[in-house]
C-alpha cells in the first residue's frame, strides 16, 4: 500500500469518535439535482441518495438527464466498517463502470480515493479522488480529479453542483 494512502488513511481516524466516523457521509443522503460543464457541453442529472440495511449502508442512485453525457447511470454503496475504522466506496455503472474507493477527511472535504494506483493511456501511474466541499444542508460541490505523482497535485476532470430537491 503506498505510504500517502497509509498516511491519509491514519489521518482519516485521528480525532473523530465512532459516532462522528459513522455519519461523515450523511449530508449526502436526499434527493440532488445536479448541474455540471463537460468542456462545452452543460449537464444535468439527479442524484438520490438513501440509508439502507438498518441505515448502515448509503446506496446512491445517479441519472444523467442532459448534456454530452446524458443517459449515463451509476450506482455505489457506501459503508463505515468499524473494524478498519474506514468508509469504504463501490460504484458502477450502465457503461461497465466499477470503481472501488476509500474515505478519508481532510478539514471540511469528504473524499473518496481510489486506494491502487492504475495505468493510464499515456503510460502514468494515476490515482482519482472524488471531493465533497463547501457542503451546506441545500448545496454541496463534488469534484473527480487525479493525479499523476502520487496525490502530491491534483487535477480537475469534471465538477458537480448539486442543490437538494425540497
Amino acid at each position: 500500500m503506498p505510504l500517502i494512502l497509509i498516511l491519509n488513511l491514519s489521518f482519516f481516524t485521528k480525532g473523530l469518535s465512532q459516532s462522528e466516523n459513522n455519519t461523515l457521509f450523511d449530508f449526502w443522503v436526499g434527493h440532488w439535482e445536479c448541474t455540471w460543464k463537460l468542456g462545452e457541453s452543460e449537464g444535468k442529472g439527479i442524484n438520490t441518495i438513501v440509508k439502507i440495511l438498518d441505515g448502515k449502508v448509503i446506496q446512491e442512485f445517479f441519472k444523467a438527464k442532459e448534456g454530452s453525457i446524458a443517459g449515463f447511470d451509476g450506482t455505489s454503496i457506501s459503508v463505515y466498517n468499524p473494524t478498519t475504522k474506514s468508509w469504504h466506496q463501490a460504484w458502477a455503472d450502465n457503461q461497465g463502470g466499477y470503481i472501488n474507493l476509500i474515505g478519508q477527511v481532510d478539514g471540511d472535504k469528504r473524499i473518496f480515493i481510489t486506494p491502487h494506483p492504475k495505468i493510464n493511456a499515456s503510460g502514468d501511474k494515476m490515482i482519482n479522488r472524488m471531493v465533497f466541499h463547501d457542503i451546506t444542508h441545500k448545496n454541496f460541490i463534488w469534484d473527480w480529479e487525479y493525479s499523476t505523482d502520487e496525490g502530491k497535485t491534483w487535477t480537475l476532470s469534471w465538477r458537480i453542483f448539486y442543490t437538494r430537491i425540497e
